[in-house]
């Protein structure tokens, strides 16, 4: 079998205009006319285990989609796992029928595999069509004893050695990686870690030196620390608006996001085949990371009403008392705000494709 070729977008300008002709697809003749999916039950599947935060999100999202679906289906959510998630959703790929009846929501995890031409994978992104994507955020911190007070002063760290505690060069870690070396550091990645939250740990026990944490974990575990004087905030990830722009993270108004603190290290834009490699899986894996699609061939009236019924769900006020630390603060992208943020978040640039397969096979022995 061969894998879906993937389509790549050369400039913004033609990431814009495909997100233009997805919205007038979504608006033709027709597209009010959604069918009644009364009676009904509906599958939403995620390719992950139950309890993870993925499921957590399916499960906390389903209620609320049920009730804005004409005719107030039953949304279920169907876990199916394996291989890192590529299993699931290749066979949705494959398989799903476009009726409605059946969705798939994926995670950064599942999208990075897709960017880097994982043999593994089935799935294309550009014959899936977006309904909502859930964003999240993180921020990257350094001990207090290194002395640095903002993330204009970290450049003095260039000459030393710093110690990252990752889950893997293919990982979300991939996301910090290329980022310390945009802004040159010299960072020694541990692989083996079981989740972010070691890596906290080794940092509190002056084992770790750099580490990232997300929001939820960061706000409830490292301001503390903060306020304590034991860490000190550097810089967000960011997020993107709905033009598919990096802007400041509404959890962290404070803190510069990535791009802003690459300007402030190096007085320049960042630019060039190594930042569209980073954009490219950040967006991935943070500011689109929870993408919900429906199969390539649905009819439009169906997508409507499925869009409709995200954007409805996620104003819900029962939905904004409650959503915590499963959306946080963040800005779901509903709407015309879907088409833009996932085509960043699922394409990437084939020179920059290219660079960091060979980064990774050259210094990290990932092959591929």
């Amino acid at each position: 079998m061969t894998r879906p070729s993937t389509p790549f977008l050369s400039t913004r300008r033609d990431l814009m205009r495909l997100g233009a002709g997805l919205g007038v697809a979504a608006a033709l003749p027709g597209a009010a006319q959604a069918q009644s999916f009364a009676g009904q039950t509906i599958e939403f599947v995620i390719p992950f285990a139950e309890a993870g935060g993925s499921d957590v999100w399916a499960r906390f999202m389903a209620p609320y989609l049920g009730k804005y679906l004409p005719g107030q289906p039953n949304v279920i959510v169907r876990n199916a796992p394996g291989g890192g998630s590529i299993t699931g959703t290749n066979t949705f790929f494959q398989r799903a029928r476009p009726d409605g009846l059946s969705f798939i929501g994926t995670s950064g995890s599942t999208q990075f595999p897709y960017l880097l031409g994982d043999p593994r994978v089935r799935y294309d992104y550009t014959k899936m069509i977006p309904t909502y994507v859930s964003p999240t955020g993180g921020v990257v911190y350094l001990p207090k004893s290194l002395g640095i007070e903002n993330v204009s002063q970290i450049a003095r760290l260039r000459d030393r050695e710093l110690i990252y505690g990752s889950q893997g060069a293919t990982s979300l870690d991939l996301v910090p990686m290329l980022a310390f070396r945009l802004l040159g550091l010299n960072v020694r990645h541990v692989f083996g870690m079981r989740g972010r939250g070691e890596g906290r740990l080794g940092l509190m026990r002056g084992e770790i030196t750099i580490d990232y944490q997300t929001s939820s974990a960061y706000i409830t575990q490292v301001m503390p620390m903060v306020q304590a004087g034991t860490a000190v905030p550097m810089f967000s990830w960011g997020v993107l608006d709905g033009q598919g722009n990096v802007q400041r993270d509404p959890s962290f108004p404070d803190l510069p996001h990535f791009v802003e603190a690459f300007e402030m290290v190096n007085g320049t834009k960042p630019s060039g085949v190594e930042f569209d490699a980073y954009l490219a899986f950040f967006a991935s894996g943070f500011a689109g990371q929870k993408p919900a699609m429906l199969p390539n061939g649905t009819p439009a009236n169906i997508v409507a009403a499925y869009k409709k019924a995200f954007a409805d769900a996620v104003a819900d006020p029962e939905l904004q008392a409650r959503k915590g630390d499963v959306l946080g603060e963040y800005k779901q992208a509903v709407g015309d705000d879907v088409d833009a943020v996932y085509r960043v978040a699922t394409t990437i640039q084939p020179a920059a494709r290219e660079w960091v397969r060979s980064f990774l096979a050259t210094n990290h022995n990932v092959r591929f």
